[in-house]
């Protein structure tokens, strides 16, 4: 267990002082950062935690004799190159979407070339293997990276709304991967190191942004924390069912956001505060509790996704689907009965 413990206090390390570094030198500075629409906490907080993050990550790889950096680690490391540098220039000036959305595409095309690669998937219909490896088959696996890639980015990102949220939800995430990466069927000893990495950075991180924060995530980090569980899941032996229960509360907040924008003819692409946590803060819910409540039911949700098969994982990714959708309408309601009363 030392070579997957050394990893993870390298990285833990690494953000903390990088954490207080940066701080420092951005007050000195009075680095300007742009205000986000969509966060709450961010008065006098610098949005630097994904710098911190992302130089952490990278040089607890370079640091770790136990890693072998093949040409798919190269092509992470590129993608991330990518998402420190498009990530602190839409800290400082926000960038358009479509510039964003081009970048996010771009990364995740990247490492394909690079070869990070879903070479097949489980039918979920009678758990058979479907190869993707050759032929036209091909086509449809670079779309899906892509897909795949752009919902985990997107999809943290929508989280990053309070302190906390992002960086929980992430570590949670890295730890299960963690012991996924363990299981006899996987078995991948150099995906654990790197989820231990991933963890220990964001735990690092999550220490300064727990509610009250010290520093926020940014768009670097909500980039940088999204794109790197969804190559870790398809590292780890393409274990895309079990991210998708792990992020299964963003996701799904993530779709309704998008249908509710849909419904009213807003654009879906311009930040707002009509995420689960936003009501959730509405009808009295502190940053701190909401942000509990998300680690306990994506930790609940974790020993599920790691306890079971491909049925399993299904009918827990429908319960939660109708316990979040209905908790998004008995709350739209209850919001909606308020402003009656008002």
């Amino acid at each position: 267990m030392v070579k997957f413990i050394i990893p993870f206090i390298t990285a833990f390390i690494i953000t903390v002082v990088a954490i207080f570094v940066l701080n420092f030198f951005a007050g000195k500075i009075r680095w300007i950062h742009r205000k986000s629409k969509r966060h709450i906490h961010q008065q006098n907080v610098f949005r630097l935690g994904g710098v911190a993050m992302i130089v952490a990550f990278v040089v607890a790889i370079f640091l770790n004799k136990d890693l072998f950096i093949n040409a798919s680690l190269y092509g992470v490391l590129i993608a991330l190159a990518i998402i420190l540098i498009v990530g602190v220039w839409d800290d400082m000036r926000e960038i358009f979407w479509k510039t964003q959305f081009f970048y996010q595409v771009a990364v995740a095309i990247i490492i394909f070339i690079f070869g990070v690669r879903i070479y097949h998937i489980t039918n979920p219909l009678n758990g058979g293997i479907i190869d993707l490896s050759s032929g036209f088959a091909i086509i449809f696996s670079i779309a899906l990276v892509i897909f795949w890639v752009v919902l985990m980015i997107n999809s943290m990102n929508w989280l990053d709304g309070i302190d906390g949220l992002s960086g929980g939800i992430t570590f949670i995430g890295a730890s299960t991967i963690f012991f996924l990466s363990l299981y006899p069927e996987v078995n991948q000893p150099p995906v654990a190191i790197l989820a231990m990495i991933l963890a220990g950075a964001t735990l690092g991180f999550l220490i300064f942004n727990f509610y009250p924060s010290m520093i926020l995530a940014g768009t670097s980090g909500s980039m940088f924390m999204g794109f790197t569980l969804a190559v870790l899941a398809i590292f780890a032996g393409t274990k895309i069912a079990t991210s998708i229960l792990i992020m299964a509360l963003p996701i799904i907040d993530f779709v309704w956001v998008i249908g509710e924008r849909f419904r009213k003819r807003k654009s879906i692409f311009k930040p707002d505060k009509n995420h689960l946590h936003h009501k959730l803060m509405e009808i009295g819910w502190s940053q701190r509790k909401i942000a509990l409540h998300y680690y306990i039911i994506t930790a609940f949700i974790a020993v599920i996704a790691l306890n079971t098969r491909m049925i399993g994982k299904s009918l827990t990714l429908v319960a939660t689907i109708a316990i979040v959708v209905i908790t998004l309408i008995f709350i739209n309601k209850k919001l909606s009965a308020n402003k009656l009363l008002d």
